[in-house]
């Protein structure tokens, strides 16, 4: 009971609720709410990626122990192209399965390479000579084409001694190869083989028709690889309400034509909703930017030993996709200086407080190239002055229909009340303040509870809201 009230004391003090569920049960918190370069010219066939990923919503793929998953003929490219790409891309801490010819037993893949396609977010079939003699990899490529019409797999394939044309057609050594697959597989797997193979002939990758080519593509296909696998939201409730227009407003706030420098700021009450805030706008631009950071519990990282150290180690592994290894703060500006600060960020800056210094932990501002924007969250207006934004945003109150809604979600799982329950539910929101984690503490510890809690509850939410002189009417 002690542990919520201080829980409690902390998430609604700054809006004069501090006392305003100190009687709740540990059911309070059972529900919680977390707030929590193109590729260059290579051929005709590689002047863009096409990400075959739907790119207006989260990743459908689920959490496996892969992100990437490559497809080849082993005697072909084994020991040269495909070791050169899976060490590249382990060495920037892509979780990459190169399956081992051990795996490859019988007539069929077996359930290990199946469950590694599948997890996988990203396929890469490297298109040699014999890559069509070989039945498994055939088998593997049909897998990666049910997973992109099904999960929105990314398919990246890069074409190593062959033609596009002749993948996607079956024309010279494919042609061959189909024709021995015709005397021993039925037409059904052909013909699914051979669907496979035009669906993917057709994507547009990489030709790589000499070895001095090879580095300049694997260099080019790791970054539509990290492209494609950054297109990851950061996690925020289902249960939204309202936000549309606050996204809209620091939008326009962060002018993003410009191609200066901008930091903005969003400063408001404790549970107001600043950091639900900033990660929707990171899930609505995060694709315009080479690479972004949310940097989470600042105020509270920094004042750990060795904070600030921890907070560029985190930054700069984040840009970076690897680990940054930074042992003291000099060290961080230096790398935030010579290899974070050339590209476009837009980097989120959550829970600053007046101690946060911008130059001892990012460096200086004229060091950001041009288009980056820095966003900051902190429950002191003062924040803002000390390191001098470009642009402030304060979340106003909920308005009573969004908090009657938003309390709805959370105490009856739909937007609106039961009619006999609308009365008391209003009388309850309204002492709430239009505060959203307020709201959520409250419809969530009385959902599920009977008339008489709710009852109970309405009289003391009253007695302390008049207590801090937030006056009932």
């Amino acid at each position: 009971m002690e542990q919520i009230w201080w829980v409690l004391v902390a998430t609604t003090a700054a809006a004069l609720l501090i006392p305003l569920i100190v009687f709740c049960k540990p059911l309070l918190f059972t529900k919680k709410i977390a707030e929590s370069p193109e590729p260059e010219e290579e051929e005709e066939v590689s002047q863009s990626v096409e990400l075959s990923t739907p790119s207006d919503s989260p990743s459908q793929l689920p959490v496996g122990a892969y992100e990437v998953f490559l497809s080849f003929r082993g005697p072909d490219t084994r020991l040269t192209f495909t070791d050169f790409l899976y060490t590249y891309l382990v060495q920037a801490k892509i979780r990459t399965f190169r399956d081992d010819d051990e795996l490859r037993k019988g007539e069929t893949i077996g359930p290990e390479l199946t469950k590694a396609i599948e997890e996988s977010k990203i396929g890469i079939p490297i298109f040699s000579p014999d890559y069509a003699s070989s039945k498994w990899c055939l088998q593997e490529l049909a897998q990666m084409v049910d997973c992109k019409r099904k999960k929105g797999q990314v398919i990246l394939p890069i074409f190593y001694y062959v033609e596009p044309n002749d993948v996607r057609h079956q024309r010279g050594s494919y042609k061959q190869a189909f024709e021995q697959h015709s005397k021993r597989f039925d037409k059904k797997t052909v013909d699914e083989w051979r669907v496979a193979l035009e669906e993917v002939g057709a994507l547009k990758g990489w030709v790589v028709k000499d070895s001095t080519w090879q580095g300049a593509t694997i260099e080019n296909l790791f970054s539509a690889v990290w492209s494609a696998l950054r297109r990851e939201y950061l996690l925020v409730t289902d249960n939204l309400v309202g936000i549309e227009h606050h996204v809209e407003e620091i939008i326009k706030l962060l002018d993003l034509d410009c191609e200066e420098v901008k930091i903005v700021g969003i400063h408001g009450l404790c549970g107001i909703g600043k950091t639900t805030i900033a990660k929707a706008v990171h899930n609505k631009l995060f694709e315009q930017f080479d690479h972004c950071c949310f940097l989470e519990d600042v105020r509270e990282t920094q004042q750990e030993h060795g904070g600030i150290v921890k907070l560029q180690n985190t930054l700069i592994s984040s840009i970076l996709k690897m680990e940054a290894n930074v042992d003291n703060a000099s060290q961080g500006i230096n790398m935030m200086r010579n290899r974070v600060c050339k590209y476009k960020l837009l980097i989120i800056l959550d829970d600053v407080d007046t101690k946060f210094k911008f130059d001892n932990i990012l460096g200086k501002r004229d060091w950001f190239s041009a288009g980056s924007r820095i966003i900051i969250t902190t429950r002191d207006r003062k924040v803002l002055n000390l390191l001098k934004v470009n642009e402030r945003y304060e979340p106003p109150a909920m308005n009573p229909d969004h908090a009657l809604q938003l309390f709805s979600k959370h105490a009856f799982g739909k937007d609106a009340p039961p009619e006999d329950y609308a009365e008391l539910s209003s009388a309850i929101v309204s002492t709430a303040a239009g505060v959203p984690l307020a709201l959520n503490n409250v419809g969530s510890y009385l959902c599920g509870e009977d008339r008489e809690v709710w009852e109970e509850t309405l009289v003391r939410l009253k007695e302390k809201a008049s207590e801090n002189g937030n006056m009932i009417s």
